[in-house]
């Protein structure tokens, strides 16, 4: 099976003591965030976990820690985007992470690296100039070290519209010329662009709109073919064939405060859930309550060892 970190908050860049942790008790505990008291147990065991998947704007933390990772698949998923500190005020300057994302690719393999560019928004400073400015030297920088870049535009979910009230929808027109500008800048330096649930609308200019985290994306990643039962949850039903079913994160606690994330509910919320957060508790955020019902997640390996036979 597959294990995710990062679609609730970033785990590398706040949680890594408590994520090492997590690896050498071999178990996680993770409340479901639309009924608190029903609680999963995840096994971390490389016997039945195939890979774990990363979503992050700092891997930095992790990397001291990459010698406990050795038995599982990795993929990782680093955001490197060249906004400020007025959009994301916690996250490191965009060069320090790019060296980071080089020295995790050294480690992990070119194919178990993606570059996230998202999400992409439009204003005065902003421009489409701007960003492919910033998105050609970026590309040229990462060049070599993965074969993927994902965008996505800006979404307008209730809390980014909280958060980030002057934010604005992109245009079509803008949405095209962009895509199609990154891709050829993309192509020009060993990436292929797969844009995040954007439709198929840049598929024409040669970008792969399958999806970003698919199961060809974890079968390049472990060089091995995965027999994923069905019904395992995708992201979002009809727009792509992401597989993200087993998230061990929790909402309202990455502490990067970007002001168009999806994930936080407002600034206030996250600082007292990350004083709450205890590095030698089974959950990222609290303990263990009298009330909580504990079930074992039924996990098993994917891959299919079959193939190895002929």
């Amino acid at each position: 099976m597959i294990i995710h970190t990062g679609n609730r908050t970033d785990i590398p860049a706040f949680y890594s003591k408590w994520f090492m942790n997590r690896i050498k008790a071999g178990f996680v505990l993770v409340r479901n965030p639309y009924n608190p008291q029903a609680v999963t147990k995840f096994r971390l065991d490389p016997s039945v976990v195939d890979l774990i998947a990363f979503c992050t704007k700092n891997p930095a933390p992790m990397l001291p820690h990459m010698n406990l990772l050795k038995p599982f698949g990795q993929y990782w998923f680093v955001t490197i985007t060249a906004y400020g500190k007025d959009i994301e005020p916690n996250v490191p300057p965009k060069e320090k992470v790019m060296e980071d994302f080089k020295r995790l690719s050294e480690i992990v393999g070119v194919d178990s690296m993606g570059w996230r560019y998202d999400p992409i928004f439009i204003d005065e400073k902003h421009t489409v100039k701007w960003h492919l400015s910033q998105f050609e030297q970026m590309a040229k920088n990462l060049a070599g070290h993965t074969k993927t870049c994902v965008i996505s535009f800006i979404d307008l979910y209730k809390k980014v519209e909280r958060n980030f009230p002057e934010a604005k929808e992109v245009s079509t027109e803008d949405r095209l010329h962009l895509g199609k500008e990154c891709i050829r800048i993309a192509c020009e330096n060993g990436m292929v662009i797969k844009p995040c649930a954007e439709g198929t609308d840049l598929a024409a200019f040669g970008a792969d709109c399958s999806g970003c985290m698919t199961q060809a994306t974890f079968e390049t990643a472990l060089h091995a073919h995965l027999n994923i039962p069905k019904g395992t949850g995708t992201q979002r039903k009809g727009a792509c064939a992401c597989i993200l079913g087993s998230d061990i994160g929790a909402y309202d606690t990455c502490g990067h405060l970007c002001k168009y994330c999806y994930a936080n509910t407002d600034a206030r919320l996250v600082m007292e859930n990350m004083k709450k957060h205890n590095p030698d508790s089974p959950f990222l955020l609290g303990e263990l309550m009298p009330d909580d019902v504990i079930k074992d997640a039924e996990q098993f390996s994917w891959i299919d060892r079959q193939q190895f036979l002929f």
